[in-house]
């Protein structure tokens, strides 16, 4: 009996044992699911307008700026090469001596021939004043008279063809004489002495071209052009007319060239193949550092945007359709979404013509953990790239001891 009563004591401060245990495991459960969601965290940039320099970059390469083909006007014998393949001549400079001896002797032929039509003048013209004086009295006929003033006139105009034929042997002569049309750096030679040349033969026999100053060639799209004047037109763009035609270089490794080149002109037509066309700028280059070939990339100046709203890239992604999105934090910090239009990169920011405007907070980290609608929590940049903790604002100050 007594082993009754202590088995049915047990039982029940079993089963009230079992339901305390029960009544505090719920109790645990619905204060765990009552505690409030964490509020996630994210960090904002707030978007200022700048003044931006906007330039663009084209390719191009480097042209002569005046390039002169040597060729003798004169038939010979190069008798001596008078310059050094590579080296910088002068205008004026004597390049080749063509042997001269048979155009000497044509200009002293006509010099002789010159002299004795000159010689025959005198006595042609005595004889035509005397007949004209005895055709008075009747003394010579009219037809007589008539020929000896024809004589004149004959000996006048064989005197000024004996004077051109002077001056031809003149010319041709110095044509024997092959000198530098312009200054620059002459190239080889492809004759050498001893060699017979032609005049105005296909073949040069050097080339000079002038390397200071030089042109360079740039191709830029007309869809770029269409939309710079697109921009000046609607004022989000300000020229300046003094530095407006500056442009600057980049060589081909990459390194700044140290001076800078000034626009010449635009073409004026489009190439239907690729939909450009050319600019031309005028570089100096007095150290001859640019050669004719080269490629460059040159930095344009399109003009200054006063305002310009730029963007972070990495708070700038893409939807599914390809848009640029960004993730802004409004006043009672829920996030909203935005289709942005941008319009180029400039450095590590985008340049964005619309969706965005002046005092917004852009989302740059944290966006994978919110999405539109949600509220979160705005904590300094600085604080997130260093790993510290950000303050919480809600919590107030510990107490100093």
């Amino acid at each position: 009996m007594q082993f009754y009563k202590n088995h049915c004591e047990t039982i029940r401060w079993t089963v009230a044992f079992t339901i305390f245990s029960s009544f505090l495991l719920l109790g645990g459960c619905q204060k765990q699911q009552a505690a409030p969601t964490p509020v996630p965290e994210v960090a904002a940039v707030t978007i200022q307008p700048q003044q931006v320099e906007l330039t663009t970059e084209l390719p191009g390469r480097t042209c002569v700026y005046l390039v002169s083909e040597i060729r003798p006007q004169v038939n010979g014998i190069i008798q001596k090469r008078q310059f050094r393949e590579g080296s910088d001549v002068k205008p004026g400079q004597l390049l080749y001596q063509i042997d001269p001896a048979p155009f000497q002797v044509a200009l002293d032929s006509a010099k002789a021939s010159l002299g004795k039509a000159q010689a025959n003048l005198p006595s042609i013209r005595s004889r035509a004043e005397r007949y004209k004086e005895l055709l008075v009295d009747k003394a010579v006929s009219r037809q007589d008279y008539d020929d000896a003033a024809a004589a004149v006139e004959q000996a006048l105009a064989e005197i000024e063809y004996w004077k051109a034929a002077v001056e031809a042997a003149r010319i041709n002569l110095g044509y024997t004489r092959v000198t530098a049309p312009i200054s620059g750096r002459i190239g080889r030679s492809s004759v050498t002495d001893g060699a017979l040349v032609t005049a105005y033969q296909p073949a040069s026999l050097a080339t000079v071209q002038q390397l200071d100053p030089i042109y360079v060639d740039l191709t830029q799209s007309s869809a770029e052009l269409l939309r710079l004047k697109r921009n000046l037109e609607a004022g989000r763009l300000s020229t300046d007319a003094e530095n407006n035609g500056k442009v600057r270089l980049l060589l081909e490794d990459g390194t700044p060239y140290p001076l800078e080149g000034t626009l010449q002109f635009r073409e004026v037509t489009v190439d239907p193949a690729t939909g450009s066309f050319t600019l031309r700028i005028v570089v100096p280059n007095p150290e001859h550092l640019l050669l004719p070939g080269m490629f460059v990339r040159a930095v344009v100046r399109e003009g200054v945007a006063q305002n310009a709203i730029l963007a972070p890239q990495q708070g700038v992604s893409r939807n599914p359709k390809g848009e640029p999105i960004a993730l802004i934090v409004d006043e009672a910090g829920t996030v909203q979404q935005r289709i942005l239009t941008l319009d180029r990169a400039i450095g590590d920011q985008w340049l964005v013509s619309s969706g965005l405007s002046a005092g917004e907070r852009l989302i740059v980290e944290g966006m994978l953990n919110v999405r539109s609608g949600a509220t979160v929590k705005v904590v300094p940049l600085d604080s997130r790239n260093t790993g510290a903790q950000a303050p919480d604002v809600n919590r107030p100050p510990a107490e100093s001891n």
